[in-house]
């Protein structure tokens, strides 16, 4: 990382930073052809966690090249400065990293890659019946590496 002031290695702190992200952006490619789309997803400490359609450009992509990048971010805000247009910059925290998607198929961790995810947002477990499992595909991401950048700034 260029900018060593900025990076966050704390492996708590990087637990942080993803738990108060919302979004997860996915990084993807299919014969150099790049596409990168945001979803909901669940962290587990190792493995992020997603769910698709039955079909769609992701599986597309999925299937033709498991390697992905991702991206989270949190806490993003202009800070301006009434003065210098060349002071205005960013507050954010973020985390970038790189792995390997597999699908979830059994039934057993298709429930628990939801509960990943609904327990992002919800901060619960949910019941899942049969009929749910059968509508969406789980994948899940398995972690290779990822680095948490942070630049906290006030507001003006």
């Amino acid at each position: 990382m260029r900018r060593k002031e900025k990076e966050v290695t704390d492996p708590e702190a990087i637990q942080s930073i993803i738990r108060d992200c919302t979004i997860c952006r996915l990084g993807l490619s299919l014969h150099d052809n790049p596409y990168i789309v945001p979803l909901s997803f669940g962290y587990d400490g190792t493995s992020l966690y997603f769910h698709t359609a039955k079909k769609g450009k992701k599986i597309e992509y999925i299937n033709a090249n498991n390697k992905v990048c991702f991206e989270l971010e949190q806490g993003v805000h202009i800070v301006s400065d009434e003065s210098n247009p060349c002071k205005w910059t960013f507050s954010f925290q973020s985390v970038i990293g790189y792995g390997k998607i597999y699908e979830l198929k059994d039934k057993r961790n298709k429930i628990d890659g939801l509960n990943h995810i609904m327990e992002h947002y919800s901060k619960k477990k949910w019941v899942f019946d049969e009929k749910i499992l059968t509508k969406v595909r789980l994948w899940k991401i398995s972690v290779d590496n990822m680095t948490a950048k942070q630049s906290i700034e006030n507001a003006s």
